[in-house]
């Protein structure tokens, strides 16, 4: 697997975006379950099938392009209100960068690392590491680089982001993601109780770190992906409960920026997993 992923990272953007395109539509259309989570979820945020029925080839995308982001040449970035992240870099008090599964979330945290790194140290990235023992590998291979660091979905990975934060660095996470029972608490997203992660809120309210949101956009024709910085629409709420729905409510705001880029077939409102 790892000598195909090799092969893979070596084709053009455009060719891995339209194979990933037909991979879409056929796990959509084959897979019952995900078909009826993705219309669920579509649904729940008021959107009927023929708005998101680019979504469905871009999920495809999404998987389609990692040889390319893991193994291959760096892809080409657009960056949009890069400003607020000078800003608070500049600040000196660790950045905390929230994304939800919306486009190339992979992408993002090469293109800081590779831009902000060298001057103001690694970003470090939570991740689940794979259960295959080759694509764990094999992930481990490709996330660590130069400027970008990874924390495990653990008790050693939060202590890890801590540290970061500390040293005045920046992490990113997906909050969207289900954390393990007792790492978060419920909250609605898009009118719905979903388990949301308390580690995003907690992050910034013990290190004073500053949070910005961003996500990256898969540009047409495998032209690339644009960088979307964005700060919250007010200051994080001192309460959990309050943050989390606030938290919540910026990757709703995110979504709608461009929900046909969004994975709809995600598991949301899965229960969270105990260990």
């Amino acid at each position: 697997m790892t000598f195909l992923f090799n092969q893979l990272s070596r084709l053009p953007l455009w060719l891995l975006h339209g194979t990933g395109w037909a991979m879409g539509w056929l796990a959509f259309l084959f897979s019952r379950p995900y078909r009826q989570r993705f219309l669920a979820n579509g649904a729940l945020a008021g959107y009927r099938f023929g708005r998101l029925c680019a979504a469905v080839g871009s999920a495809g995308r999404m998987v389609a392009e990692l040889p390319r982001l893991w193994l291959g040449e760096p892809a080409p970035c657009l960056w949009d209100n890069a400003a607020c992240v000078d800003r608070a870099y500049a600040a000196g008090r660790g950045v905390v960068f929230l994304t939800p599964h919306l486009g190339c979330f992979e992408v993002t945290a090469q293109a800081l690392a590779q831009r902000y790194g060298p001057r103001y140290g690694p970003l470090t990235v939570l991740y689940r590491p794979a259960r295959q023992a080759w694509l764990a590998r094999l992930m481990a291979r490709a996330r660590t680089r130069p400027g970008l660091h990874t924390a495990p979905t653990s008790l050693a990975g939060v202590r890890q982001m801590l540290r970061a934060l500390r040293q005045g660095h920046a992490v990113g996470l997906l909050p969207d993601q289900v954390p393990p029972e007792g790492m978060g608490l419920w909250a609605p997203f898009f009118g719905r109780e979903a388990y949301t992660m308390t580690l995003s809120a907690r992050l910034a309210q013990q290190t004073g770190a500053v949070l910005l949101l961003l996500w990256g956009e898969r540009l047409p024709f495998g032209r690339g992906f644009r960088l979307h910085f964005r700060e919250l629409a007010r200051p994080l709420a001192t309460e959990l409960d309050a943050a989390l729905v606030q938290i919540n409510q910026e990757m709703e705001r995110l979504i709608r920026e461009c929900p046909q880029q969004y994975l709809w077939g995600y598991a949301r409102y899965k229960m969270p997993r105990t260990g």
